[in-house]
């Protein structure tokens, strides 16, 4: 038997957490960038526009990740709800072949 190593995405909540922290180095590395472009603009070449090019890169991947935290929220919501709509109706069953 074949045991498979836990990855970050063994369900949705250890996924949310994943991106929670991938979106929080972004934000990191977005804030370096702008030190670097504020550097750069006093001699403005190609490589204050690869830093330009990194910023847009970077500002989309950070909306890409706000909503797919939101997809995840929404995930684990609709999970719990299907979880507890089981549970109710395993008691209900419980209760009915009891009486």
């Amino acid at each position: 038997m074949s045991t498979r190593p836990e990855t970050p995405f063994d369900n949705v909540e250890s996924a949310h957490e994943y991106v929670r922290l991938l979106w929080e180095a972004i934000g990191d590395a977005r804030k370096e960038l702008e030190a670097d472009i504020a550097a750069a603009s006093a001699n403005p070449d190609r490589r204050l526009e690869a830093l330009r090019l990194v910023q847009y890169k970077l500002e989309k991947l950070d909306l890409h990740l706000q909503s797919s935290s939101r997809l995840l929220n929404d995930l684990r919501t609709l999970r719990r709800l299907l979880l507890e709509e089981r549970a109710l109706a395993a008691a209900a069953d419980r209760t009915g072949t009891d009486g």
